[in-house]
């Protein structure tokens, strides 16, 4: 081998459909490190990325939702087993891009495969919590249950790059809905390592699909997108108002950052399912 060897650097790539495509427009910025130094080139996602994306959730949607509780907490699961043994790289990554030491960043690593295994663990016990019996005149059983909402969009928290995108992303894709994601902006590699785990954590193509880019180029479309059912504004910032009226135009549920919110509030995973109510009459 040649002693002057170029090395083979790596452009971070999009997730759609289960792919890792670069932007359609062809485009790439610069991610720097917390110090402001160069770190890496990032596909730069553009609307129609989203679109795409939006497409792909919708897709995957039923089939994520008609797999057993107990096989979708198992794929979740299967995601924190990918992320321990990567963990030594998703720290490498945390420290560089939220400035903090190894072992700050190995604690985050810790704290955010912790969180997977949670969510896996709620998989077959949203119904119970979140669902039950309904005492009613006559003679009929009536119960409500829980289902999702459909295809979610997520803004990412733009300071906290892997806990913060754990839970945004985790929770809704627990719940049985598909999402679309748009990574932090400033740090977003620490998530696409996460997304390339999940291509083989046995995620169906299109459950979980991350978008790198400008966030303020990237959140109109996905907020007044018609075929996205709820959002979560945790990353948009001062725009979040704007975001959230753009999103009524559709209808969709829409979930608002909170400070120091309880990491075992459920908040989260009722944010974004609908309860239905089921009649059976009682046999004779």
């Amino acid at each position: 081998m040649s002693e002057d060897r170029v090395d083979v650097r790596k452009t971070y790539k999009l997730l759609i459909n289960g792919a890792f495509p670069r932007s359609e427009s062809g485009r790439s910025y610069e991610v720097a490190t917390a110090e402001g130094a160069f770190w890496a080139n990032v596909a730069q996602g553009s609307r129609k990325d989203v679109r795409d994306a939006v497409v792909a959730a919708r897709a995957a949607q039923a089939k994520w939702w008609s797999a057993t509780a107990y096989n979708r907490g198992q794929v979740i699961y299967r995601l924190a087993e990918m992320a321990e043994s990567r963990r030594t790289e998703l720290g490498e990554h945390v420290a560089v891009a939220e400035g903090v030491d190894g072992a700050q960043a190995e604690a985050v690593v810790s704290r955010s495969i912790d969180r997977i295994v949670w969510y896996a663990g709620w998989t077959d016990k949203i119904t119970q919590v979140l669902g039950g019996s309904n005492p009613v005149a006559g003679p009929f059983f009536n119960f409500s249950l829980p289902t999702p909402s459909g295809v979610v969009g997520v803004l990412a928290p733009q300071d906290s790059s892997l806990e913060g995108f754990v839970d945004s992303v985790l929770a809704p894709i627990c719940a049985g809905n598909t999402v679309v994601v748009v990574a932090s902006e400033r740090r977003p590699t620490p998530a696409i390592l996460l997304g390339e785990m999940s291509a083989t954590s046995d995620f169906p193509s299109g459950v979980l699909n991350i978008i790198t880019g400008y966030t303020a180029e990237l959140s109109p479309t996905l907020a007044s997108h018609e075929d996205v059912d709820g959002i979560d504004l945790e990353g948009a910032g001062e725009d979040a108002n704007d975001l959230a009226s753009a999103a009524a135009g559709s209808i969709k549920r829409v979930l608002r950052p909170r400070t120091n919110e309880d990491p075992s509030s459920l908040r989260r995973l009722r944010a974004f399912v609908e309860t239905s109510t089921v009649w059976h009459t009682i046999g004779q």
